[in-house]
């Protein structure tokens, strides 16, 4: 029988000890820039929800995968262009420093977005 995870922490302490790093880190952003999001697991994923889904990120063998939504790649598809993505996605590879600015610049990007969905 399958576990299911609920928490995020859970999420990342299913991973290598650099993978789990590399997570954290990028949780540690996401938190900074919108701490009025909640986290929660959705679609098996960490996730912060602020009216609505507003990103998620995932660990895979080889990348990081980081879900803005479709607006959130094409605001900043000049930036992303040197990364594999595609219309909602973009990963990251392990092998490489996370661009923890660029994942800031993001989520700011999202969170206005959701507040003003919200007025």
């Amino acid at each position: 029988m399958e576990t299911k995870i609920t928490t995020i922490d859970e999420y990342i302490n299913g991973f290598p000890n650099e993978v789990q790093e590399h997570l954290r880190q990028i949780r540690e952003t996401i938190k900074n820039v919108a701490p009025q999001a909640k986290e929660k697991i959705s679609y098996g994923m960490p996730t912060f929800y602020l009216n609505g889904n507003l990103i998620h990120f995932a660990g895979y063998k080889n990348h990081i995968g980081l879900y803005p939504a479709p607006q959130g790649i094409e605001a900043f598809k000049d930036e992303l262009s040197i990364y594999k993505g595609a219309k909602g996605s973009v990963q990251f590879p392990l092998n490489k420093p996370m661009p923890l600015n660029l994942i800031a610049k993001i989520t700011k990007f999202r969170v206005k977005a959701a507040l003003e969905k919200s007025m």
